[in-house]
């Protein structure tokens, strides 16, 4: 039960959250719903819900394309909720919902990120882009009172839909909004630099199993672990091999993972950035700072766009959103037990400012955009500031010192002292990810989690300033360069061996923080540690994604560790704090510290415990490069 309640959340994720008014009656009293099954190029047919307004027009078409299917299905039946907002519902559009192909009731296969056909598309070849510029021209063609242009949106998997359909090239497409999109599975959802996301475990089942035909009915299972705590869960379930007991031979998408453990060709054909090319209509691209689905894409997709069509009216928010929390209407915006405020100024500003007069000027020609190229929000100020670019050109680079000690040093490497500082990294004790018991169907809270009890532990090194003595705000992208050596407890036990390293920034409170009005009585905010970005690493990958490489007992690896975009401000009084640990479990799957081939087909005897050493010294200074905003 606990996973079908998740598995409903994640959908009215993806499709738009529940809205304050009576979505269902209001489609029901002012649209005229209807149901087609549209030819594609290569005659594969999919369903397509088309919701009229009765009134008024010609009214534009806005297009979403889900893998999580357009229910309700049949004539007279309307949702709940829709991909729109409540103003953009109100505002009179022809909304669209289409089913990818291989999903509930459209034809053909489905394939996880399908890969772009290379233009000119010959042929009898076909991709999302190719499969959205057939679907807007049957819209075109066969609706009517519409007014000739087009927007797409759609929020995580539909947010890659609306990014591979802004290739589509139609002339009528002049809006989209790829929302949370994934850009690369490789670095987005299932691997982080080369670490699978063990977190997406039970989120497999979804996208792993082929459909026998059109269906209005779910036909891929849920797992069943009869346990509350996953943590234990998937300790006990043992190295990932044994997943096929859970899955079966029928779960393509998960024989897909394991077989392709490295960036090979299979994964980097999946890869939507190196495709960005060409696009002429306006983008707004929208993430969320603590989006532990999606973070990697829509950074990536905004800057490739940026970057390959100087021209593109291309434009980007990011707020303190987890995935999706742009949709939600609740009273407050909160990751976790972190509390950023009134979602009034938060979400609601988003849809009714941003979201709603992007495509309200680019659809109808009414009012303007909001005139941010990109809006981001201040994750340690609580408040939005608007950039002529992303990040931002006034920026000073900066290196955070690893020192001995714990100690965290400002643009000064360490010149004596110890010269490193070693854990014992146990894969049979993993770190945890999160402080409780994360009963997710994919995790979220910990994006903003306390990580006071995780730097308790011995197997977590611990770096921090002095409090601060001003304001610091850091923007843009940052990159931990970690020198490191392993090597195994026991000595006979192997002779080549792997290790992960996790890096996460952390916002020191000020012990005399006040508390959040959410959080539970048992939380203090006073000295909390919030957990401000994170990212791990598999050391195979140091040199190559795709042809990774063992390392050597107690030789020193230089490993860069890239931790992805922030904008936060440590305020005055706060310290800023660095952890280093070699597990994060169970976000990632554990890595067996013995050398194999490949981690999906380790055995139990692999995984072996193995001393883990960070250097800070001048011969060898760890640090973490961040951009300090002037």
């Amino acid at each position: 039960m606990r996973f079908l309640l998740a598995l409903s959340w994640l959908l009215a994720a993806a499709s738009g959250f529940a809205q304050s008014f009576d979505t269902q009656a209001h489609l029901a009293k002012h649209y005229i719903k209807a149901e087609y099954d549209l030819p594609m190029r290569d005659g594969t047919r999919l369903h397509t819900t088309v919701y009229s307004p009765k009134k008024g027009g010609p009214h534009p078409i806005l297009l979403s394309r889900t893998c999580y299917s357009c229910r309700p299905y049949g004539e007279g039946q309307f949702p709940n909720r829709i991909f729109a907002g409540e103003k953009l519902l109100q505002a009179g559009y022809i909304f669209v919902c289409q089913d990818v192909r291989g999903r509930w009731l459209s034809e053909g296969t489905f394939d996880n990120m399908r890969p772009q056909v290379p233009k000119p598309v010959p042929p009898g070849k076909f991709d999302e882009s190719t499969d959205t510029y057939d679907t807007i021209e049957w819209l075109l063609a066969n609706l009517r009172n519409h007014n000739g242009k087009v927007g797409m949106m759609g929020t995580s998997y539909p947010g890659f839909y609306a990014a591979a359909g802004s290739l589509s090239g139609h002339p009528a497409l002049v809006a989209s909004s790829p929302q949370a999109p994934i850009a690369d599975f490789f670095f987005d959802d299932f691997h982080h630099m080369g670490a699978y996301t063990l977190g997406y475990f039970f989120a497999n089942t979804v996208f792993a199993y082929q459909h026998n035909g059109p269906t209005a009915e779910t036909w891929y299972p849920s797992v069943q672990t009869g346990s509350k705590d996953w943590y234990q869960y998937l300790l006990d379930m043992g190295p990932l091999k044994n997943g096929d007991k859970i899955y079966g031979e029928d779960a393509f998408f998960w024989q897909e993972l394991k077989d392709h453990p490295n960036y090979d060709e299979f994964w980097q054909e999946r890869n939507l950035l190196p495709h960005l090319q060409g696009i002429n209509h306006a983008v707004l691209i929208v993430g969320g700072w603590y989006d532990a689905e999606d973070l990697y894409g829509p950074l990536k997709i905004y800057q490739t766009i940026e970057a390959n069509n100087p021209n593109a009216n291309n434009r980007i928010v990011m707020g303190p959103w987890s995935h999706g929390d742009w949709n939600s209407r609740t009273g407050r915006q909160t990751i976790g037990y972190t509390d950023f405020g009134d979602n009034a100024t938060i979400s609601e500003f988003f849809r009714n400012e941003v979201q709603f007069s992007f495509f309200e000027y680019h659809l109808k020609g009414i009012g303007s955009p909001h005139p941010a190229e990109a809006l981001m929000y201040d994750t340690g100020k609580r408040a939005w500031t608007s950039f002529g670019q992303w990040p931002p050109a006034a920026v000073e680079t900066k290196r955070l010192y690893l020192h001995p000690g714990g100690k965290l040093v400002f643009d000064q490497a360490p010149a004596q002292g110890q010269a490193w500082t070693e854990y014992l990294s146990d894969p049979a004790k993993p770190v945890p990810h999160y402080d409780d018991i994360d009963m997710r169907f994919t995790p979220r809270p910990y994006m903003a989690g306390d990580q006071r009890d995780m730097g308790r532990r011995p197997d977590v090194l611990v770096f921090q300033t002095e409090p601060l003595t001003e304001d610091i705000t850091l923007s843009g992208e940052m990159l931990a360069q970690l020198f490191a050596a392993t090597r195994p407890l026991h000595p006979e036990a192997a002779d080549s061996l792997d290790a992960d390293y996790v890096v996460k920034l952390i916002d020191v409170y000020a012990d005399d923080y006040p508390d959040f009005p959410t959080a539970p009585a048992h939380v203090v905010e006073g000295g909390y540690q919030q957990l401000v970005r994170g990212e791990i690493f598999r050391g195979r990958f140091r040199e190559s994604f795709s042809e990774p490489i063992p390392m050597v007992p107690g030789a020193i690896n230089e490993v860069g560790v890239p931790l992805q975009d922030v904008f936060h401000t440590f305020r005055k009084g706060h310290r800023i704090m660095i952890q280093v640990q070699s597990s994060w479990f169970p976000l990632f799957d554990r890595n067996p510290q013995r050398w194999v081939n490949n981690i999906f087909y380790a055995e139990e005897a692999d995984f072996i415990p193995a001393w883990q050493r960070i250097y800070h010294e001048a011969a060898h200074p760890s640090y973490v490069e961040v951009k300090v905003l002037k």
